[in-house]
């Protein structure tokens, strides 16, 4: 669950920080209060975009770090899964906000922003004011019921996603394949002259290295002998002043007197070997100098040979290793247009044999789809029930499109009537902006039991709706809290009243700047929140019984 939020210089927000609790955390506060900024600072901490216009006046910059403390199991290998290691069975997710760019982190580490969105929604879902609105689009219905249906569609629809896309490729060979008789023969000719330059080459791999190496020894041969030569001539014996020479003489000076004091010895010893390396150079030497004779031909040779390697690389590929491959491929393509009739065949035998396994797939998708569709509708309307929909109808409508998806053939549309002898009609077409939060709030409740996320946050789920409605949300709202966190940013008094924890947004103005201020409330400031919230500008003694009573009938509900 979400444990602690902390904000820096976001909008009005120079710094708070809240420690959320188990249970039902309702956030309340004056229009104008920066209730909207609280919650969009935990959807940046989660990777949505921001803007400049977002960081507090004068500040460099905006910073949001969630806490999250981890207890599932399931939620432990997901978060490992993702390289996310835990921390005292805890997950912090920050975000630092600049002109324009971010920083991102999990627990210190900075990671990629899709790694932060991934990591985020293992841990947290959120509504927000404007989501239920996606219920008015067909694919979001699809998305719901297959997140219904994950444990038993879940491996069903990953093989169908995998046979589509072989699919998809054996369907664009066969596209590429359709050749006419002349295209044909004409790619033949140009395969066939392409594979005989290459063969005709006999290239080696690695052939075109050697040769550069030899080529620039040949083209600096002269330099490379004058060099080589003179060393040889200072190192030798010949001259009288080459160092041969001269060492020779001293080595025998030494050796005539060397008797004479035992202590020149060791020096004759080292003038000895310096005598024998450099024998040995001045030899090695000599085989180097006689190995670097080469003829014009055997330039023009390893010339001409370079060349027509360079030439096979510019046209086939940039190494010799991709012009070999490229050889390969080229006569592979040219086996298949020479036996043109019997590649299609194969092709076309092969394209309808994964059709066919493509077509079991889809409706073995579509068969457990509908199985779970009804049991999803149902659950779905049993909320809806709760939620003051009192004659409420919800299914689930299956039409078949026209072409294959990676998804499969199924067109889904969730359709309500919510009065009786009305006929079912698709969401769109019905369904207010209330109603739309309270199906959006019933199908969030079914899907609870489906995930593993523990903590959930809604953004005024309760626009549009009013008295009993809103006592039958605040008693939803209740119950999912008893199984999970929920965070919930409401103006409806029947929902405050629920609160387990309950915080106040204020906006507060000194010294010339206003600033978003949160507090988590008492006993008492609870009821005095509900009279502000059920009283407006005056509040009563009326207004505070009322608040109290209200306040003691939601402890008494969640108690009983």
């Amino acid at each position: 669950m979400l444990t602690h939020l902390h904000v820096k210089n976001l909008a009005l927000i120079e710094e708070v920080e809240i420690d959320f609790s188990e249970g039902l955390n309702i956030l309340t506060g004056e229009t104008g209060a920066g209730k909207s900024i609280v919650i969009g600072s935990v959807g940046l901490a989660l990777g949505d975009k921001f803007s400049r216009e977002m960081l507090r006046e004068g500040a460099d910059y905006g910073l949001v770090e969630l806490v999250f403390s981890v207890s599932r199991e399931s939620q432990r290998q997901r978060l490992s899964e993702l390289g996310v290691a835990l921390e005292e069975d805890q997950v912090i997710l920050s975000r630092k906000i600049l002109d324009k760019r971010s920083i991102n982190k999990i627990n210190g580490e900075t990671v990629p922003l899709s790694q932060l969105k991934e990591t985020a929604s293992v841990l947290i879902d959120i509504h927000g004011q404007h989501e239920h609105q996606s219920l008015l689009q067909k694919k979001k219905h699809l998305e719901i019921l297959d997140e219904f249906a994950k444990e038993d569609l879940g491996a069903v629809k990953e093989e169908l996603a995998q046979v589509y896309r072989l699919w998809r490729e054996l369907r664009e060979k066969q596209q590429e394949a359709e050749l006419d008789e002349e295209s044909r023969l004409r790619e033949i000719s140009l395969l066939e002259f392409q594979l005989d330059e290459i063969e005709k080459a006999g290239l080696e791999p690695g052939e075109d290295e050697q040769l550069e190496q030899q080529y620039r020894r040949m083209t600096n041969g002269k330099k490379i002998l004058e060099a080589a030569g003179a060393a040889y001539a200072m190192t030798g014996y010949e001259e009288p002043q080459a160092a041969g020479s001269a060492i020779g003489r001293a080595l025998r000076e030494l050796q005539n007197t060397a008797s004479y004091d035992e202590e020149l010895a060791p020096l004759l010893e080292q003038l000895s070997d310096i005598d024998g390396l450099l024998n040995d150079f001045n030899r090695d030497m000599a085989e180097y100098l006689t190995s670097l004779e080469f003829s014009e031909e055997d330039f023009y040779r390893t010339e001409e040979r370079l060349n027509l390697l360079n030439q096979l690389k510019a046209k086939y590929g940039k190494t010799l290793e991709e012009v070999l491959a490229f050889s390969e491929k080229t006569a592979e393509r040219l086996m298949r247009l020479r036996d043109y009739d019997a590649y299609l065949l194969k092709l076309k035998q092969e394209l309808a044999d994964m059709e066919e396994r493509l077509a079991v797939l889809c409706k073995k998708v579509s068969k457990i789809r509908k199985t779970c569709a009804k049991k999803l509708c149902g659950e779905i309307r049993k909320h809806l029930v709760d939620l003051n929909f009192l004659d409420v109808q919800f299914e689930m409508q299956f039409e078949t499109l026209g072409a294959y998806t990676v998804l499969g053939t199924d067109d889904v549309e969730f359709q309500i009537s919510v009065n009786p002898g009305e006929p079912l009609r698709p969401l769109m077409k019905i369904a207010s902006g209330g109603e739309l939060s309270r199906i959006m709030l019933a199908i969030k409740t079914v899907l609870a039991d489906k995930d593993d996320i523990d903590a959930v946050i809604f953004d005024e789920i309760d626009v549009g709706i009013s008295g009993r409605t809103a006592q039958k949300v605040s008693e939803k709202m209740m119950l999912i809290g008893r199984t999970r966190q929920v965070i919930c940013i409401t103006h409806l008094a029947q929902i405050a009243a629920m609160a387990d924890s309950h915080y106040r947004i204020e906006k507060l103005t000194a010294h010339g700047e206003t600033r978003t201020q949160i507090r988590r409330l008492g006993r008492g400031e609870m009821v005095e929140e509900l009279a502000r919230i059920l009283g407006g500008a005056e509040i009563t003694e009326a207004v505070i019984k009322n608040a109290e009573e209200m306040k003691g009938l939601a402890e008494a509900k969640k108690s009983g």
